[in-house]
């Protein structure tokens, strides 16, 4: 698979997003390894996860142990496979509760160092911004992880580029992680996408599809059923295409809990669009 910079680091162009493997109604730890196993197989050597990618509070650092699992069974893919977490949310009871508060990063970033089985975090990404926290407080404790070698890396999720700019000045940003997909073309109308490509920040898209609730509807939006019918591929493949060609900073993370469909994800690399196509998908969708 090509592959596309991640802060200095190779990693390819699709890599693999975790989050749904963890969340209610999942599948048991092995066959979920499996899942894990089959991107590996197809290239991906980027994993996205988060230490709140679980059921609630009580299952919390589930994805990363996951993701452990299936590293520590395959000899070697400890240091071909680049892994980014998050911290910076709770999830009582199942919610999604931001928290900024440093003390608690700092104990949540150990936490994960714990469940990856690993020193230090490839790349340590802010969650989210908590309203309550100054940006630059909690990016301190962020900031702390990288000078005392427990974070590689740091990126930013969730944020406007008033706080790409905030945050850079505390720490070396090198990613940013938004929601981007033909039903949300916000990073494109507020400018975080072309800050990016500006600063040579990698922008990794989350929900690139719409989210599990959607993803079955891409093929209604726009022009995609009509180039992906063109290609003979799924109109899903095509929306990761698009980004990828769209975008040359757009490194995709998307996800999926059966292998059929992380794989049909992952053949979006090898799907070329000609500029026309590029063209006529992001009129579509201006229309």
């Amino acid at each position: 698979m090509r592959t596309r910079n991640l802060g200095g680091r190779q990693v390819s162009e699709i890599g693999f997003g975790a989050m749904n493997l963890s969340l209610a109604g999942r599948a048991p730890d092995d066959e979920l390894v499996n899942v894990i196993h089959a991107a590996l197989d197809a290239g991906v050597t980027l994993i996205d996860t988060a230490d709140a990618y679980c059921i609630d509070d009580a299952d919390f650092h589930h994805n990363e142990t996951v993701i452990r699992k299936a590293l520590d069974a395959r000899p070697g893919s400890r240091d071909s496979v680049f892994v980014a977490t998050k911290a910076g949310y709770r999830r009582p009871g199942g919610a999604w509760v931001l928290d900024g508060n440093p003390a608690y990063i700092r104990q949540t970033i150990d936490d994960s160092l714990r469940a990856l089985g690993v020193e230090q975090i490839d790349l340590l990404q802010l969650h989210g911004v908590d309203p309550n926290v100054p940006l630059e407080t909690t990016m301190e404790a962020i900031a702390d992880a990288k000078r005392t070698g427990k974070a590689r890396l740091i990126g930013l999720s969730n944020v406007s580029v008033d706080q790409i700019e905030r945050a850079s000045k505390v720490v070396e940003i090198v990613s940013v992680q938004n929601e981007y997909s033909p039903f949300v073309l916000k990073p494109e109308q507020d400018g975080v996408l072309q800050a990016c490509a500006e600063r040579g920040m990698a922008f990794l898209p989350w929900g690139p599809l719409g989210g599990r609730s959607r993803a079955k509807e891409v093929g209604t939006k726009g022009a995609f059923a009509t180039v992906a019918e063109r290609h003979d591929v799924s109109p899903q493949r095509v929306v990761l295409a698009w980004q990828l060609a769209k975008w040359p900073a757009l490194i995709q993370i998307p996800g999926g809990r059966r292998v059929e469909s992380v794989l049909d994800s992952l053949a979006a690399a090898e799907l070329d669009l000609t500029s026309d196509e590029v063209s006529e998908l992001s009129a579509s969708l201006a229309q």
